[in-house]
């Protein structure tokens, strides 16, 4: 089982649902273990009453049905479906229209979603996704690659009150791929993605909703910093070694 994540761990997030069926197939008794513990690149599905789209995941399915957001059916339509109470549900809706504009002021555009559910200890577990496709014919603004994707996953799971306080565990996931293929770049790929976790005990004077946001806005920021770093950083150090710019190279020749 351990082989088997790090094997996921470090494929392109484009080939980790064709590796993860071809593990299912070779270790089927660990099949839940994995499904639960593995994230795949985002998927989307339209919404034809709201006219929007939403973001499918593990956290809004039931059988091989999806729940919208934004009118809170499933699609396509099932009987005896799970749903969030009343309360929750206000909750999920008010996120909902928060995190659209999270997405906008950070991403320039993409598609979001946000779905919570009651949990076994009195608190509840909230998922709040984005998907920006960097692509030419994306739906962001500023596109300018081949081919490029940022799926963000954060999962938040929420303690029962106690003390007018409760406890919050932040898991974030970032999936990034791109290329390029033009005259000044070539043809150039780079994926990968990156997995944290934060804890913390807050007041809940403000509400959840703030609580969660001020989190997720830190993490991801932490995130992209990393991924900045590790993957664009390395990458930039590995080409300018290997093939530094034509200014570098005049300035390291001897004067003639």
């Amino acid at each position: 089982m351990e082989a088997a994540l790090g094997l996921l761990r470090r494929m392109p997030p484009k080939q980790s649902e064709t590796a993860l069926s071809a593990l299912l197939s070779l270790i089927p008794q660990h099949s839940s273990d994995l499904l639960s513990q593995v994230d795949l690149p985002l998927q989307v599905l339209r919404d034809i009453e709201s006219g929007k789209d939403f973001i499918l995941c593990e956290y809004n399915r039931d059988a091989d049905s999806y729940r919208s957001p934004w009118s809170n059916k499933y699609l396509p339509p099932l009987e005896d479906a799970l749903y969030p109470s009343s309360e929750l549900r206000k909750l999920e809706v008010e996120a909902n229209d928060i995190f659209a504009i999270y997405r906008d002021q950070y991403y320039e555009g993409g598609i979001s979603s946000v779905y919570m559910w009651e949990d076994d200890n009195e608190g509840f577990v909230a998922c709040f996704l984005i998907k920006k496709d960097g692509s030419k014919s994306g739906h962001g603004r500023r596109g300018c690659l081949e081919e490029g994707a940022w799926d963000a996953i954060h999962v938040i799971q929420v303690g029962p009150e106690e003390e007018e306080m409760a406890h919050y565990c932040l898991t974030s996931t970032i999936m990034l791929s791109l290329a390029t293929d033009d005259e000044s770049s070539g043809k150039f790929g780079l994926s990968g993605s990156i997995r944290r976790q934060m804890k913390m005990d807050l007041a809940v004077a403000e509400g959840h909703l703030c609580n969660m946001g001020r989190m997720i806005e830190e993490l991801e920021g932490k995130l992209r910093n990393s991924l900045d770093q590790v993957y664009f950083g390395k990458t930039r150090e590995m080409v300018c070694t290997l093939r530094p710019p034509a200014e570098l190279v005049q300035r390291r020749l001897p004067d003639t």
